[in-house]
């Protein structure tokens, strides 16, 4: 082959791979819950390829992990606890509730996000009463966009969240998670849901998902990432999923 077939061939075949970065299906894939346990947020952290790390603010692990996944490029969420229609356990670190004033509401923002450095995003803890609330949804984007260069991942907990609706109304970049994982963490389910994302992807063109730190979740994903571009599905950050203003 001379020199000039040979620079044709390569040519078409990084025309090919341009091609197929931008008509491949595309995933996106957040752990949650993140900063209680040192052993699993690292394993989270160690997942092959641009998946989120969602940290829950005033955690004890929550800044050191923080750093690990900023290290190992990938993007850093601020878990923000958001009060839940039914929820008997202990009130966690920087909830905020329907109670919560405007004032209480920018204070425990910041407290948030200085517990979680190198955030790029905040994703929705619970809150299947409180993203239903137009008022107080206002205020946290009020306050994502004080914060600036932030974007918000609804984990769409309930089908009457107007969280989104109010993103798009203030200008805030915004997405909602498709598929729970391991609602139920059986290794069957969360692999069958992990089906249920791809199909997704391939029928809308993208989808995310959101997963826990359990054993099983994060031994499935280290098994399932990295056969994904054999499938021809692209795993990628979520900011390449988001429409920035």
């Amino acid at each position: 082959m001379s020199f000039t077939q040979f620079r044709a061939v390569a040519i078409l075949l990084l025309l090919a791979s341009q091609s197929f970065a931008q008509s491949a299906p595309r995933i996106a894939i957040i752990i949650d819950d993140l900063g209680y346990q040192m052993a699993a947020g690292r394993r989270a952290v160690a997942l092959p390829g641009p998946v989120a790390c969602a940290i829950l603010p005033g955690t004890p692990s929550a800044a050191q992990l923080a750093k690990a996944a900023r290290e190992r490029g990938k993007e850093v969420l601020v878990h923000l606890p958001l009060q839940s229609v039914e929820h008997d356990g202990a009130v966690e670190p920087g909830s905020i509730t329907l109670d919560t004033t405007r004032e209480a509401f920018a204070d425990t923002f910041a407290s948030a996000m200085h517990s979680v450095p190198f955030a790029v995003g905040v994703n929705s803890h619970r809150g299947s009463l409180l993203t239903r609330h137009p008022g107080h949804m206002s205020w946290l984007m009020e306050e994502i966009l004080r914060a600036g260069g932030l974007y918000f991942v609804d984990s769409y907990t309930t089908h009457h969240s107007v969280a989104l609706q109010i993103a798009s109304e203030q200008g805030v970049p915004a997405i909602k998670r498709d598929v729970f994982l391991d609602s139920d963490p059986a290794p069957e389910k969360v692999a069958k849901e992990f089906e249920r994302l791809k199909a997704l992807a391939r029928e809308q063109g993208l989808a995310v998902a959101i997963g826990h730190p359990y054993p099983d979740t994060l031994a499935f994903l280290e098994r399932a990432i990295p056969g994904l571009v054999e499938e021809g599905i692209q795993l990628v950050p979520l900011r390449e999923l988001i429409e920035f203003p």
